[in-house]
Order: structure tokens, then C-alpha cells, then sequence
């Protein structure tokens, strides 16, 4: 059985997380992990990195006659944004019960939406490719962030009060969202 090859990254966190991005095999572990014990930890965990690779290819497999999008098509994804996206806040921000500061749209690679801490709230102009119902609780996850700057138990009860089929979303996005994110130039 050969090695995967992987790349590690190491950080002041104290366990490891295998992840799959672009293809490529990333472990993130504490700042004293050797590559040999990185590597023992993949080995544990083949069956599951195989399983996510293979899913990744064929990702990409299927998304490979999808042009990117032009500048016109990002634009006009952008524009829709921020003629949506603002009111879908609106209307959760009350359901969460928060506040909120600006509202900023952008074709972002790796990111749905974001919120800082002073409450500005970050949102991909991909969203508008996506059912509402995904967009919706995309918008409900980052407000929620202005209870809990976390990804807590706390946090995940909280989006589920306002958002019921938060995880039927969350599975949709697992299955079509990252097509999405290769259409951007």
C-alpha cells in the first residue's frame, strides 16, 4: 500500500483535520507534528480521503464543459445580489434577533458569505445561481454569527430554530456548490 502524498499544514491548533481541496490531500495539525506522524494519520483515515478524492474528480469530471463566467455575467450575478440579497436579510435579521452593519457582495473562490465581528456581513454573488431556499439559510448562518462568532453547538440550534432545513441546504451546497465556485474566472 503506497503513501498518499498530502500537503501539511501546521498551526497553533491542537488536533488534525484531513481535508480535500482541488484534488490535493491537506492536513492541518498542531506546530509539532512531524510529516511521519501527518502521515500515520492519513494512513488511518485512507478509506475516507480515497472516498473524497474520487467525489472530487468526478466534480471536476462534470463540471468540465461549464464555461466560466464572463465579467457580463458576473456583473449582472453581482447586481442581482444586491438587489436580493439585502431584503433576505431584512427579513431573517429580526427572526435571529441581531443587528447588522453593511452588506458587501463579491465573487469570492472559497467563501458563501462571512460576518466580522463589527457585524458587516460578506455575501457571494454565486448565490444567486443556487435555490432560494440554499441562499436563505446561507443568509440565517452568517447572522447568526452575531450570537455566536463560532461554529458552536450554540450556534447550530440557533440557526436550526430560525432555519429548519438548514441541513438539507448544507447537503445540497456539499453536492453542487463547489461547480459553482470553478465557474469563477
Amino acid at each position: 500500500m503506497s503513501e498518499l502524498p498530502f500537503d501539511l499544514i501546521r498551526s497553533r491548533r491542537k488536533t488534525f483535520s484531513v481535508q480535500i481541496r482541488d484534488g490535493r490531500v491537506i492536513v492541518r495539525a498542531p506546530m509539532s507534528t512531524t510529516k511521519e506522524q501527518a502521515a500515520a494519520f492519513v494512513n488511518r483515515h485512507r478509506q475516507w480521503v480515497l472516498k473524497h478524492l474520487e467525489k472530487e474528480r468526478r466534480i471536476l469530471e462534470d463540471s468540465r464543459g461549464i464555461p466560466p463566467l464572463t465579467e457580463q455575467e458576473l456583473q449582472a450575478l453581482s447586481e442581482s445580489a444586491r438587489r436580493v440579497i439585502p431584503g433576505r436579510v431584512r427579513h431573517y435579521a429580526p427572526l435571529v434577533g441581531v443587528t447588522y452593519g453593511k452588506i458587501t457582495i463579491r465573487a469570492q473562490r472559497s467563501r458563501w458569505g462571512s460576518c466580522s465581528a463589527a457585524g458587516n456581513l460578506n455575501f457571494n454573488c454565486l448565490l444567486m445561481l443556487m435555490p432560494l431556499s440554499v441562499l436563505d439559510s446561507i443568509v440565517v448562518h452568517e447572522l447568526c454569527h452575531r450570537k455566536h462568532m463560532n461554529h458552536s453547538q450554540s450556534f447550530y440550534r440557533e440557526v436550526l430554530r430560525v432555519y429548519p432545513n438548514y441541513h438539507e441546504c448544507q447537503k445540497w451546497l456539499k453536492t453542487n456548490g463547489r461547480a459553482l465556485l470553478r465557474r469563477l474566472p
